[in-house]
């Protein structure tokens, strides 16, 4: 009889059993999906991402220059004026600090805490000149946090003229260990370095306020306000001399100077107290007339000489000092021309508001000049 014949019963019975079980599942299928249709939606809950705190413009800035070392982001506060954040770089002198100008007023600079800054703004004399408070382009950056914020004062143009300041340019050139100096026709040129030591004491333990070129340049317009205790330090040639014996002083004592450099015979590495302004790029020599070159060139020819001196000075322009002092008015228009704005010759006296900025004059420190004869000239 085969498989099928023999086991019909069975096989009817699990095919009725199978048909029975489908129609079960069938209808507990139907009555789910029936109750899942007439039944509310379950609600979903998202948790909103939080806002993004928006930075600030400080730490913008510090997020825009991530990778420089030692980075800080200096903000500045002062009635009536409102500044961008600037950057500045820890431990190296404060590059160009703002110097704000507003009809009817003069800057009297900045200052790390705004009741300093108030008192200041109160009384300038008492308190605008102190280096111990006030912060230019002479002191180091000192910030906390990679972020410091400096306030500002303002005075009148009648406390300006109470001062009467007359701001001082130190000229010197070469250096000695000699104390009876060198020999030659040269030999005033040469302070004696004990006398060099000796005078930046002073002018460190008496509180001289540095002035920066751009604050001297705002000073002469009649919108800084500087005291009638302020003094600028250079040298000029930047010779072996101040390289190795006075410059080194400067970082010492933490005093600012300016090293005006012949830019063409290569520019050296100098302390962070040491400003590098030009001496011109190959102009440091006579020109036809027995006289410097920069009363012999066309204006075109010394502003092409300048532009190669900035440049080789990082783009600095600014100020820069006459070869022998000689200047004449081709010689201005070339410094024009090379968008620079002062100048200083070898001519003594003293700078005070007013003062044409291109024929600075200064104070030549000779050989013998010790700390009593540079208090005659300076206060």
């Amino acid at each position: 009889m085969g498989f099928v014949h023999r086991h019909r019963g069975l096989i009817r019975a699990l095919t009725i059993g199978v048909v029975l079980t489908a129609t079960a599942s069938f209808a507990g299928c139907a009555t789910e999906n029936t109750d899942a249709a007439t039944s509310s939606p379950r609600p979903t809950t998202h948790t909103p991402s939080p806002t993004p705190t928006p930075l600030t413009p400080a730490q913008a800035l510090l997020t825009a220059h991530a990778d420089v070392p030692g980075a800080c982001a200096v903000s500045f506060s002062i009635d009536g004026t409102t500044l961008e954040p600037q950057l500045q770089v820890q431990d190296r002198l404060y590059d160009h600090l703002p110097i704000p100008r507003a009809a009817g007023r003069v800057f009297a600079g900045w200052y790390a805490d705004a009741a300093t800054a108030a008192a200041a703004s109160a009384d300038p004399a008492a308190h605008a000149g102190s280096p111990a408070t006030r912060i230019n382009g002479s002191r180091p950056v000192a910030c906390t946090a990679h972020q410091q914020t400096l306030y500002g004062a303002w005075t009148t143009t009648d406390a300006v003229a109470a001062a009467k300041a007359r701001v001082p340019i130190l000229m010197y050139h070469q250096f000695t260990a000699k104390p009876e100096g060198e020999s030659g026709w040269l030999r005033g040129n040469y302070a004696y370095i004990e006398d060099y030591r000796a005078q930046m004491q002073y002018i460190k333990d008496q509180s001289f306020y540095l002035p920066t070129w751009d604050e001297l340049s705002a000073f002469i317009d009649g919108a800084l306000y500087l005291p009638d205790h302020a003094v600028i330090i250079t040298d000029d040639d930047a010779d072996p001399s101040w390289l190795t014996m006075a410059s080194p002083i400067n970082e010492q004592l933490q005093l600012m100077a300016t090293s005006f450099v012949i830019t063409g015979s290569g520019v050296p590495t100098q302390n962070r107290f040491i400003l590098q302004r030009s001496h011109t790029h190959d102009m440091h020599h006579a020109g036809a007339n027995g006289k410097g070159q920069m009363v012999n060139l066309t204006a075109p020819e010394i502003a092409a000489d300048m532009t190669a001196s900035a440049a080789a000075l990082g783009g600095v322009k600014e100020v820069m000092a006459y070869p022998y002092g000689h200047n004449n008015e081709t010689s201005h228009e070339g410094l024009r021309q090379a968008g620079f704005e002062m100048a200083r010759t070898i001519e003594q006296g003293y700078v005070s508001v007013g003062s044409d900025k291109l024929t600075l004059p200064c104070v030549r420190i000779n050989y013998g000049m010790g700390v009593a004869a540079l208090k005659k000239q300076i206060g």
